[in-house]
């Protein structure tokens, strides 16, 4: 039994589904064949499923990258090797808006956690198969999809409230250096996922939905509030579908 995950090996599957929030994993398992609830222990919530006769998890990660990186280690202890974050962000690009997708191509480590991993010039890139699986899952959804960099935070209120933090003037400095480097959203996940998984020589992507984007409030332009994720949800699953296909199709 892993001490967090609080899952043993006949636990495991080939393929994790991994949102943040432990409240959307049941809601996430709905889209699967055969759901069913497997195991809860801290922030992180289990419960399994079928694609395409492929047995899948979804288990939460918590917020933050040291619960997500826990979460990868011990789901790689059992079994799995496929990894995809269904995750939310705040939009940074002013053509990023409520309701959209974006599939990242890659991370900035602006958190902690992947430091006591990896040097800092070690990227934090997504597979190249997820990638385009995912791409081409997103792109069926009907929204509009942006792909790209996204920048992985530590504290959520470093990026909404800079200006009361004693380190405000080098948060906002470095914030406005990632807009001009296109960095796309922001979230605070991701880039733990794409190092830890890497190093494992596991196979990681991410799809997030964009909840809102300051920068459009700022620029006095319409900022649409989006909680839906469904787009999201189904991007996920028919990612890992595309995958399988794939994967059978190079047994023939």
């Amino acid at each position: 039994m892993l001490y967090h995950i609080g899952l043993a090996p006949q636990d495991g599957a080939e393929y994790a589904i991994l949102p943040g929030d432990p409240g959307r994993v049941a809601k996430i398992a709905a889209y699967l064949e055969e759901p069913q609830f497997v195991a809860r222990n801290r922030e992180y919530t289990t419960w399994s499923g079928t694609v395409k006769g492929h047995r899948v998890l979804v288990t939460s990660t918590g917020i933050g990258g040291p619960s997500a990186a826990i979460a990868v280690e011990e789901l790689y202890q059992i079994g799995v090797r496929n990894f995809i974050r269904i995750g939310t962000c705040g939009g940074m690009q002013l053509e990023v808006c409520g309701g959209d997708l974006v599939v990242p191509t890659a991370a900035v480590r602006m958190e902690g956690t992947t430091k006591e991993y990896a040097p800092p010039e070690y990227p934090a890139v997504a597979d190249y198969a997820m990638l385009r699986a995912l791409v081409r899952a997103a792109g069926e959804q009907g929204v509009p999809v942006h792909t790209g960099v996204v920048q992985s935070k530590d504290s959520f209120y470093g990026q909404h409230s800079p200006q009361r933090m004693p380190v405000g003037t080098q948060l906002q400095e470095n914030w406005q250096a990632l807009l001009k480097c296109g960095c796309l959203a922001s979230e605070m996940e991701t880039a733990a996922l794409f190092t830890v998984a890497g190093i494992l020589r596991a196979r990681a992507g991410c799809v997030l939905h964009v909840l809102w984007n300051q920068e459009r409030a700022a620029a006095g332009l319409e900022d649409i509030h989006q909680p839906d994720t469904s787009k999201a949800i189904e991007t996920a699953v028919q990612a890992i579908g595309y995958l399988i296909e794939e994967q059978l199709e190079e047994q023939v």
